[in-house]
Parts: structure tokens; sequence; C-alpha cells
């Protein structure tokens, strides 16, 4: 008779068990390709750890439309060719709804044909304006482009009554659209450049290139790219004892540069940046303010390590999807790159994104601030 019993309840706990395995919504599947090692590990990391916690965060809360979240991501090892393999996977294997990322210009470029063809919106957390200009029908991306951040310098040597540059740019992708940029805007902001040095972004070495500079007329240096070059040509300045001021693009706003400089050699740096790195100098009644306090907090206490910049970017890109998502009470990939595309006074860490179908990234010249590394941290030049 007991094992009759047992027999039975083991029956009915089976059959309960089915029932909620059937009746558990499917999760929406959402893929990520983040450079999480390899040279941009930088960028990558923070980008994975923050989609990650988001995961947890939006599941914790009912998830997205009555269904959880499933975050799948893949680490492109800082290479274009991983990159595409990985968005492979993530269309044919995992169908997934949408992706976010990759973490740098060279591995979103390769993958938007991947992207199209499979008709599934793209949130790059990459900054090259060429991966939205011109306007892909799928691709998105929630960094400031970089037309925009050499717009910021170009204002800020103009106030300094600054018209001669040189630029020293890194020979990828990221590197090769800021030189297209400040070379291209320079005539129309006043600015002449007369030295123009490429460095490759291996290099551990750029004392050449800057004893070049330091031999011209050049009032200021631009230098554009991502860690570890700008590190480098940060602590060669020093090295070489030229006073000449130096600024950089976005693509170093994390307190890695300058860890990798050296607080001595960083020092006096300036460049155009997004809140996130100065949020305590962002005024209480900034719409920005609630949620860069927020994602601090939560980053912070979750993983024991400061925020980044570029977490900052995925942090965006999620909330973005998710946000569309809602308004189209839909996960399918139509109905979300149409939502996305309608996305409008959108606060996030980056700025106010407002899509349009003319423009897939959304911000202005308004989602940068101009900061100055002080005694190693940023200040917030008003």
């Amino acid at each position: 008779m007991m094992k009759k019993a047992t027999a039975c309840l083991l029956a009915l706990a089976a059959l309960v068990g089915l029932a909620a395995t059937s009746g558990a919504a499917e999760p929406i599947r959402v893929g990520a390709i983040f450079s999480v090692t390899g040279p941009a590990s930088f960028l990558g990391e923070p980008e994975r750890n923050t989609v990650k916690m988001l995961e947890e965060s939006i599941n914790k809360s009912g998830g997205v439309l009555g269904r959880p979240v499933e975050i799948i991501v893949y680490d492109d090892e800082s290479d274009a060719t991983k990159a595409v393999t990985a968005v492979d996977r993530l269309i044919k294997k995992d169908r997934v709804v949408a992706v976010v990322g990759p973490s740098i210009t060279g591995s979103t470029l390769a993958i938007v044909p991947k992207i199209e063809e499979a008709k599934i919106p793209l949130v790059s957390c990459a900054a090259a304006k060429k991966i939205v200009e011109p306007v892909k029908k799928w691709v998105f991306k929630t960094p400031q482009s970089d037309a925009l951040a050499v717009k910021k310098i170009y204002q800020h040597v103009g106030k300094a009554g600054i018209s001669k540059i040189a630029i020293i740019t890194a020979s990828d992708g990221y590197g090769a659209a800021g030189r297209e940029e400040l070379k291209g805007l320079a005539a129309a902001s006043g600015v002449t450049v007369v030295a123009d040095e490429v460095y490759g972004p291996k290099d551990t070495d750029m004392t050449a290139q800057l004893t070049k500079i330091k031999g011209t007329d050049a009032q200021a240096i631009v230098c554009w790219g991502t860690n570890p070059g700008p590190a480098v040509i940060a602590r060669n300045r020093v090295q070489l004892g030229i006073r000449t001021p130096l600024y950089m693009s976005h693509g170093v706003a994390s307190p890695k540069f300058i860890e990798l400089a050296g607080a001595e050699n960083a020092e006096g740096i300036l460049l155009p940046a997004g809140r996130l790195t100065c949020e305590p100098q962002v005024p209480a009644n900034h719409p920005q303010k609630k949620i860069l306090s927020t994602y601090i907090k939560d980053y912070e206490a979750k993983f024991k390590q400061p925020i980044s910049t570029f977490g900052g970017y995925a942090y965006d890109a999620v909330l973005l999807l998710v946000q569309a998502m809602k308004n189209a009470n839909s996960s399918e990939p139509a109905a979300v790159r149409d939502a996305l595309e309608k996305i409008r006074g959108f606060h996030a860490t980056t700025g106010e994104y407002n899509f349009s179908e003319k423009d897939h990234n959304g911000l202005t010249e308004e989602a940068f601030v101009m900061v100055r590394i002080t005694k190693g941290d940023w200040e917030l030049l008003k």
C-alpha cells in the first residue's frame, strides 16, 4: 500500500512539474557580442558585466511582456572574424530577436551584412559614425558619434585660442574613423592640422611620432584611439618633455586609461566624455542624474569595481531594446526595429536618445561634456 501511495505521489509530482514546465513562458533571447578578452577587454568586460546584471534585474522585476529575458553573451576576443562567427551562431543556433554590441567599430562593421540579411535589430556599442551613416535599416548604436566628439574638442580649442593642431591616430577602424572626422571638420572649425601621425594599436612606443610633432608649431595634440595606445602616448609625451596640451577621444573615458597611463602622466589631459564619468558633479536636477546614480550604485555594489562609460553603452542598449519591446507589445524583430526607430526623449547613461528614420544614433553634442584629468580623477569643465 505504501509503495502504491509513493508511486502515486511521484507520478503526481511529475505531472505538476510537467505542467509548470509547459506553462512557463519561453524566454526572449537577446544576443550580445563583446570584447571580453583581447586588447579591447577594457570595453567588453564592463559591457558583459552590465548586461548580465540587467538580465537578472529585469527578470526579478517580472521580465518583459510577461516573459523572462535571456541575454546570450559571446566573446569575440577583440577580433572581427570571431565577431562574425559569433553573430552567425546567435542568428542560426540561438535564434535571438536582437543583438547588442560588438564593443569595437571593426567588429561591428564586419557583422552588419549578416544583421541586415537576417533582418534583426543590432544596437552597437561602438562609436564610429559610419556604423549608422548612411542609415542601415537594422543597425543602431548607443555611443556618441566620433563627429560629435571632434566638434566638442574643436569648440574647446577654439575658445582656448588654438588654431594649429597635431593629430595622432590609431590605424584600426576607430582610429581611422576619428582621423577622417578630425581632418574633415578642421577647416570649418578654424583649425589647421599641421601634423598627421598614425600608430598601430599594438605599438608599445610612439616617441618617433611624438618627436616629429614636437618639431612642428602645433599648439595642441589630439590623440584618437582606445587603450593601450593612448596611455603609451600619454607616457611618451611626458618622457619627451612635451608641454603642448593633449586631447583624447571619448575612447579612453574610463578609469582604466588613467591606471594604464599613470596619474602623473594623465594629469591635465582633456577629452569629451559622457556624464557618467563625472556623475558626482552632475547637477541633481539634470534628467540623467537618477539613471546615472542608479547604474553606478548597482554596478559597483555587485562587481566591486568602478563603472565605465563603455559599460554604460551596453546598459543603454539593453534598456532601449526593452523599451522598444514594451512600446511594440512584441518581441518580433521587425516590430522591435520599428519601435526603436520611434523612440524619442529617452534619457539613459549616455544622453537623451531621439531616434528617427534618418538618425539611428539619436544623440547630439549635448550628450558630451568636456572633462580634464585632475589628480587621477575626472574634473567636469564648466
